[in-house]
Formats: structure tokens, sequence, C-alpha cells
């Protein structure tokens, strides 16, 4: 019997050292490399749409469209340089990667993740600014000030990332990152735990809700002088002001959904590492939400997808390649109905 038991047993390497093996049929882990091949290609196929067509369509260079661009560039990098490896430690259970790569991969998880954050706090900003103070909004939020806030977003979030890794040890001391050959684990102190959960969760997210509440308030009062607004005083002015107002509206409830996602696929992540009294990287419920909160990458294209019709008009035309005729970058991607 224990001959048995013994022979059960695998290992990631011949080693006495070594981390356990979980061992899955093999009709298991074709489902299980299938499916992750196909999140990772949506990820990774539908931000770089995203990223295609706010390049080149000049008429997509907006603030907001700017900030949707920088979200998207770290989705793709998710998807790129994050997803398989973390599909393939869930998968195989081991780490077959080397101490090095597990310091930088833990590293790129934290910073991609911190800027992501940063980037969707910055559009409840925009759309702020946007919807309660359009003519404020017009004359100081330009490209050059979004593309100057967008890098110092990059900028910081590796600063306090590099921070967050030497300060817990995970730099510089290789020998710490692994308890058996074959893992991957990220050592935290609980003092750092909050000082992360503050600066990447609670203080963000604070200001998401409390702008979007804000900003649905001021829509809503919006709505009503537009409508209590009789059909003599819609001039041609008037009308391009409601045409604006809805404009803005609607980018703000699509964003709006967008947050509302974000935080549901991120907040579980958080308060569970909060909750565990020791924050092991290893363990199956962290894994699995660490996995939800990558996935959120892929679901990003999908709402644009759904709620911008110029995204579904980009698609057509990156697909039919017509984004290399001449001036193709001219084209009005935008339907009537927007």
């Amino acid at each position: 019997m224990e001959l048995l038991e013994l022979q059960a047993v695998e290992f990631c390497f011949e080693s006495n050292s070594s981390c356990l093996k979980e061992v899955r049929p093999a009709a298991v882990y074709v489902v299980m490399y299938t499916s992750a091949a196909a999140v990772v290609m949506l990820t990774v196929c539908g931000n770089l749409v995203v990223i295609i067509s706010i390049s080149h369509f000049k008429q997509l260079h907006t603030p907001t469209n700017f900030l949707v661009l920088s979200l998207a560039v770290a989705d793709f990098l998710v998807g790129a340089a994050v997803m398989p490896f973390c599909l393939i430690l869930i998968i195989e259970t081991c780490w077959y990667f080397g101490d090095f790569f597990c310091m930088f991969y833990n590293l790129f998880v934290f910073f991609l993740t911190s800027v992501s954050i940063n980037n969707v706090a910055c559009i409840a900003i925009d759309r702020y600014f946007a919807v309660c103070y359009p003519l404020l909004y017009s004359a100081k939020v330009t490209v050059n000030i979004t593309s100057s806030v967008i890098s110092l977003n990059w900028l910081l979030s590796l600063l306090y990332n590099l921070a967050f890794m030497y300060f817990n040890g995970n730099i510089g001391g290789a020998e710490k990152l692994n308890i058996c050959l074959g893992d991957c684990m990220l050592f935290t102190t609980k003092s750092w735990v909050i000082i992360d959960l503050i600066f990447t969760l609670i203080l963000p997210c604070s200001i998401m809700i409390t702008l979007y509440f804000r900003i649905f308030i001021v829509a809503r009062k919006h709505a009503h002088a537009i409508s209590s607004v009789t059909e003599q005083m819609c001039s041609a002015d008037g009308g391009n002001n409601k045409i604006s107002t809805k404009s803005e509206w609607k980018a703000a409830k699509t964003l709006g959904i967008l947050v509302i996602v974000f935080l549901l696929c991120l907040v579980p992540y958080y308060i569970c590492c909060l909750v565990l009294e020791n924050n092991d990287q290893t363990s199956l419920v962290l894994r699995f939400l660490g996995w939800l909160l990558y996935f959120n990458s892929a679901i990003n294209p999908i709402i644009y997808a759904l709620f911008y019709p110029w995204f579904q008009k980009s698609v057509k035309m990156i697909v039919t390649l017509k984004i290399f005729e001449i001036e193709s970058s001219l084209i009005n991607v935008f339907s009537k109905e927007t």
C-alpha cells in the first residue's frame, strides 16, 4: 500500500528539495491548455485591436481615448507576458522558469496591476470633468496633459512596485523566493499588505466610486434640464450642446460599466490577501482570484465591442485590411447615432 502511494507522488524536479506536482488525466490537461490558450488569444488580440484603432484613427485621438489606450497596453502586456506563465503554474502546479524570472514575473504582475488600477481611476477623473465641468474640460484637459499624466502613472507605478518588492525581500534575496524547488512565491509582510491595500485599492477605488456617483447625479440633472427646454430654444447652438451632453453621458455610462467590472475582479483578491493569516501566494483560492484579476484584461475589449460603435467599425477595417489604404487614418469611425 505504501509502495502504491509512493508511485502516485510526482515531483516538479528530480531533487529532494523539489515541490510536489499535482497529476491530472491527459484529457484534463488538453481541456485546460485549450481553454487557457483561448483566453490568452482573446486578451492579446482584443487589446491589440484597441491599441491599433486608437493609434491609427486620428478621430480617436482624444484625452479619454488615450487613457483607454494606456489601459489597453497594460491589458495587452498582461495577456502576453503574465497570463501564459500564470496559467502554466496553475495547470502544472510547478514553476519551471527559475528564481530570477520568478522575481521578474512577480514584479511585472504587480506593476501592470498598479498601472491598470491607476488608469481606471484616471478615466473616472476624466469623465467627471467632462460631464460636470464641460467648459473647463474643453479648455484645460488636452492630449498633451493626458499624455504626461499617463507617463507619470507608468513611472510612479514602476517605482512603487520596485520599492514594494525590495522592502519585502523579493529583490536581492532570490534564495527566499521558493520554499521548495519548482515554486514561485511572493513574500509580503502584514504592514506592506495594508500599505498596498490603501494605495492600490482603497484610495483609487474611493476616487472611482465617489466620482461616478457624482457623475450620475449631474447627468440626471442634465437630462431633466434638456427635456425641459422647448423646441424654440433648441437653436443650432443648443442642439449641439444637447448632442454633446448626450455623448458625454453615454461615454461615462460605458466607462462606468468598465469600472464596475474592474472592481468586481479586483476587490475579492485584495480582501482575500488581507483576511488570510499567512499570505501564501500558492494558495488555490489566491491563485484563482489572481486569475480572475488577470481575466479582467480579456473582458475590457468585450465591453468596448458591446458599447462602442467606433470599436466595431475599427475591427471591420482592421480585419479587412482597409487601414493600409491611403489616408485611412482620416476615416470617420463614428456612426450617425453617436
